[in-house]
């Protein structure tokens, strides 16, 4: 049975992981992707921990495999014409390309979408940056957690009387990719009836605002700037992330009054069941209720904390670390490790596609290339060189 996207041609020029999980999706579909990166500077996401087997390395990096999981792998150095000579051609060939150098770069190396798009109307090129491609912040450079603070999440993540936390990681990186690609195949449906391609330019610190949207329209209708709240939320209460006997957490949310009455009788409160029966004292004397809450929670384990509150209807769940998600049996029935061969590392593990489609199932068919890894195969089978013209690029230091 055929994938979705069987058909559809990409190349990757993208970098670490917001651009690179957009090719990932679009492999996962059967898409054919070919990743192009240099040897001579090397991609960021190879030099980012996790490694296999604990060793840094060029060829080990987790992260690295994960998101470019299911692509051929082309080695160029840019910096050289003949190299650029090569991308142009790939460009020809493509569908799709994705790019997410910083903004400029690719005029300056003639592979811009305006360039390309002479010789590939029907080319759809998507550009992934911090800021979008311009204005008075387009060219400014920086990491997901960048992202993180110019979406608004730095200030408004963390408890009121300590410093902001922010969201863990590089928060923009991984919610960049979900729009791009939606906008992608948008461009893609499109172009089936057009002919005509599209330039996406996606902007990190908008997709990262989001989930700032009911704040940004307080703003705007009230003037109200949010603050942060920890754990405590407006709607419910308590509300929270709580200590357990077997040094685990257990997440609880109380969705009304009569959960709360429930939740109080099952700690054997009454007079709390009474004293926060309504949500407005809970949410007002949410740090005293929390306080109730984890003195009960740390007498018992998390998981007997899980099956006693979901049976009487209270949402509940131990909260997952990383070696109960990965043991978890809901996310292994559903396949969302794989195991895949590795040229260098025997087999290693990747996520899987994360959505399942009924006739046309997603997959990670190969794990992620070493650098330079298809070379021949690119050049060879996907642009018609001769073994002669290979050797000429090679001689040229064009195939770093």
């Amino acid at each position: 049975m055929s994938k979705p996207l069987a058909g559809v041609k990409v190349l990757d020029m993208s970098w670490v992981v917001a651009g690179p999980l957009v090719g990932r999706a679009l492999a996962d579909a059967g898409a054919t992707v070919v990743r192009v990166e240099s040897g001579t500077k090397v991609e960021t996401a190879r030099l980012m921990p996790p490694f296999e087997g604990g060793v840094a390395g060029h060829e080990n990096s987790a992260l690295y495999g994960n998101v470019n999981a299911g692509k051929l792998g082309m080695s160029l150095d840019l910096r050289l014409p003949a190299a650029r000579a090569v991308a142009r051609s790939l460009a020809d060939w493509a569908d799709v390309v994705l790019e997410s150098y910083a903004p400029g770069r690719m005029k300056k190396w003639g592979l811009d979408y305006e360039t390309l798009r002479a010789t590939n109307p029907g080319l759809i090129m998507v550009s992934s940056s911090i800021n979008g491609q311009d204005g008075p912040y387009s060219g400014l450079a920086g990491y997901g957690n960048v992202g993180a603070a110019l979406s608004g999440f730095q200030s408004t993540v963390g408890w009121a009387d300590r410093l902001p936390l922010g969201p863990f990681g590089p928060y923009t990186d991984y919610v960049a990719p979900r729009f791009g690609l939606a906008a992608l195949l948008a461009a893609l449906l499109k172009r089936e009836e057009s002919g005509v391609g599209a330039y996406i330019d996606i902007s990190q610190v908008e997709c990262g605002a989001y989930l700032q949207s009911p704040y940004l329209a307080k703003y705007s209708a009230e003037g109200a700037v949010v603050e942060r709240r920890g754990n405590s939320d407006a709607a419910f209460s308590p509300n929270g992330v709580y200590p357990c006997a077997d040094g685990r957490f257990v997440a609880i949310t109380v969705g009304d009054d009569d959960q709360w009455r429930m939740l109080a009788t099952i700690m054997n409160l009454p007079d709390a069941a009474s004293d926060f029966r309504t949500l407005d004292v809970r949410v007002r004397r949410s740090s005293e209720l929390d306080d109730l809450v984890a003195v009960w929670t740390a007498r018992h384990r998390a998981q007997d904390l899980e099956d006693l509150l979901q049976r009487v209807g209270i949402a509940a769940h131990v909260s997952a670390d990383s070696r109960a998600f990965c043991e978890d049996p809901q996310l292994r029935h559903r396949g969302h490790l794989v195991e895949l061969d590795h040229p260098l590392h025997g087999r290693v593990t990747v996520e899987g596609s994360r959505y399942q489609l009924s006739d046309t199932p997603l997959s990670a068919d190969r794990a992620a290339p070493v650098c330079g890894q298809d070379n021949t195969y690119v050049l060879h089978d996907i642009l018609g060189l001769t073994a002669e013209q290979i050797e000429t690029l090679e001689s040229e230091g064009a195939l770093v």
